[in-house]
């Protein structure tokens, strides 16, 4: 990314509070101008009131120092120069306080704005882009990408103002009293900035690296902990430790590149800086003894020279930090630029109590193809069946139709009521069409709260009655705290029948026109299964049903069942006509048959 980009992106975010940067700026600019005066209050010391060189200081000011006595004063009352050196000392440090608190202020507001932003954007994007991209790296760029920003935004934004400041006014100083011991300062500048120039392309190359490891990382550890019960049943601990200890020691091998690279950045930074030290110390030293600059002059000039040299010397970490902040605005603006799902003002939003219509529907995933022309039409209020292996498409055709992934142009069409689901609002599709996933997430809440957070407005009669239906209501009751039980993390305090049912009743309370049960019962037993499904028929009304199993018992029912086979469709029909012709659905029935005859023996 060009640093024009970026630094646009910054401005975007910063919009609502470029005041408080303008008041830093301000304020910085005066700190330096009282920490200026401070070494001028030296040089007339020296060279005006302890010695005898006439006073050289503005015209307003001459008047009232012939006042209080002028130079006799003085000599008598020494205290009072080291007051005025107090003095500007403490204005200085009152705007450096002000400079400071108004940074604060500006980059907070930008932060937050930015953290506002990124969160609202991660959630319009498409499911597509979740799927391929790991949870890891993506917490990685919300958090610690977005607080190398702050930090670079509160601690080294400022000062590249406050450093360009610092050499403008010293150099406007030194030369106005001193040419050639100016030049000799001022000649180490052009080759800091080269050396600076060179490492910061190098350090950008290696903070990258560093970065995307420690994305790999944090994958790692989110991969480990998500599935820590998977981890333990397995007895997998001791490979999860030597996976997680080498992308460790990849991460730490990038920062020990890094920091080589610092380390020979800052010692030539060191050598530079001590070479001009040094060099305005010689020379000047030479010029006071020949007499062509005073000893005050020479103090102020040294002091100068050092407000010089340790902003040329801070350049290097500036880089540094600019070029770790590039890195993560950069690892920020991708999120920003991939493409969310877009507001569709034109968008229809018809009853979506009507016939759905697959016609000729294909999809590929990355060049894979997943479903093949698939044309079949589901009645309204209708209860339709789908069974197929691992892998046949299955789950995409209901990701499809509530547009989780959007069918493109020339994969056929999908219509609710005739009207196409591409012209179909996306929110007001996705409330109407309830889908409850084989592995349901449940939320680090409560119970009711789980079940409830599908309904902007629920009771809790609303929610027992869903409880009820979805047949774990008396399971939840059980529990010492009933519905107030808080589930933990991803539901791990829960069975995994617990969870799929309480999913259930969280679809349930949306009163969807659509209801999508995928696969959602296999973590029940069959008495249960068969109890939910009579349930659901009772209950679920004009509501058309899709049911997607590999359960011949759970789909026999159905009003018709479509098989699919890799994508496709190989056949279509009624339990009684499925099982009377040979195929996929009559051979596994017949071994579901025998299963279950083999364990009723048993």
């Amino acid at each position: 990314m060009s640093s024009r980009v970026l630094l646009s992106m910054l401005a975007r975010f910063a919009r609502g509070f470029r005041r408080f940067f303008v008041l830093a700026v301000m304020a910085s600019a005066l700190s330096i101008l009282f920490q200026f005066f401070m070494p001028q209050v030296i040089r007339v010391t020296v060279d005006s009131v302890i010695g005898t060189k006439p006073f050289d200081l503005p015209d307003f000011v001459l008047p009232a120092l012939d006042a209080i006595g002028g130079r006799p004063f003085l000599r008598t009352h020494l205290l009072l120069c080291a007051v005025f050196v107090v003095f500007f000392s403490l204005f200085s440090g009152i705007f450096n306080f002000l400079s400071r608190m108004c940074v604060a202020r500006g980059t907070e507001g930008t932060v937050r704005a930015l953290r506002n932003t990124l969160f609202s954007h991660v959630q319009r994007l498409p499911f597509r882009w979740h799927t391929d991209n790991q949870t890891g790296d993506i917490i990685q760029r919300c958090t610690s990408d977005v607080d190398v920003v702050r930090n670079f935004i509160a601690n080294q934004l400022i000062e590249v103002v406050r450093t360009l400041i610092l050499i403008t006014t010293a150099l406007v100083l030194m030369f106005s009293m001193n040419v050639q011991l100016s030049l000799v300062a001022l000649i180490f500048i052009p080759l800091v900035m080269l050396y600076s120039g060179v490492y910061y392309r190098r350090i950008s190359r290696q903070f990258r690296l560093a970065d995307e490891a420690e994305g790999e990382l944090m994958v790692t550890v989110q991969e480990n902990l998500t599935g820590v019960r998977v981890v333990r049943a397995f007895g997998r601990e001791r490979f999860e430790l030597e996976r997680f200890d080498e992308k460790n020691n990849t991460f730490a091998r990038k920062w020990i590149d890094l920091g080589y690279t610092l380390g020979a950045y800052w010692g030539l930074g060191d050598v530079v800086t001590g070479l001009q030290v040094l060099s305005v110390i010689v020379f000047g030293t030479a010029l006071a003894v020949r007499g062509d600059i005073t000893l005050g002059e020479f103090l102020v000039f040294v002091s100068y020279n050092q407000t010089l040299a340790w902003p040329v010397r801070s350049l290097g970490r500036t880089l540094s930090e600019m070029s770790k902040a590039g890195v993560s605005l950069t690892r920020i603006h991708e999120i920003l630029a991939a493409r969310a799902e877009q507001p569709e003002p034109d968008a229809q939003k018809p009853p979506l109590n009507a016939d759905i219509v697959f016609h000729n529907v294909s999809f590929t995933y990355g060049g894979q193809p997943a479903l093949h022309n698939l044309s079949f039409t589901i009645p309204r209020g209708s209860t339709f069946g789908i069974l197929g292996a691992t892998g046949s498409g299955k789950s995409t055709l209901t990701y499809l139709l509530n547009r989780l992934y959007d069918l493109p142009d020339s994969g056929g069409s999908i219509t609710i009521g005739g009207v196409d689901i591409r012209s179909i609002d996306r929110s007001y599709l996705r409330r109407g069409v309830g889908l409850v996933l084989q592995e349901p997430f449940l939320f680090s809440k409560t119970i009711a709260e789980n079940i409830g957070i599908a309904a902007e407005s629920s009771g809790f009669e609303d929610i027992r009655r869903c409880a009820d239906i979805a047949d774990v209501d008396q399971s939840i009751l059980s529990f010492a705290s009933g519905y107030d039980t808080m589930v933990g993390e991803r539901g791990v305090t829960l069975s995994g029948g617990q969870k799929q049912r309480i999913a259930i009743a969280r679809t349930l309370m949306l009163n969807a026109p659509i209801l999508v049960f995928d696969d959602s019962l296999s973590a029940v037993d069959l008495e249960t299964d068969a109890r939910i499904r009579a349930s659901l028929r009772r209950s679920t009304g004009d509501s058309t049903v899709i049911l997607i199993s590999h359960r011949i018992s759970t789909l026999m029912q159905a009003d018709r069942i479509l098989v699919l086979e890799n994508g496709r469709c190989t056949d279509i029909g009624t339990h009684s006509e499925l099982i009377s012709r040979p195929g996929v659905y009559q051979r596994i029935f017949a071994m579901q048959s025998d299963a279950a005859k083999g364990g009723d023996s048993a």
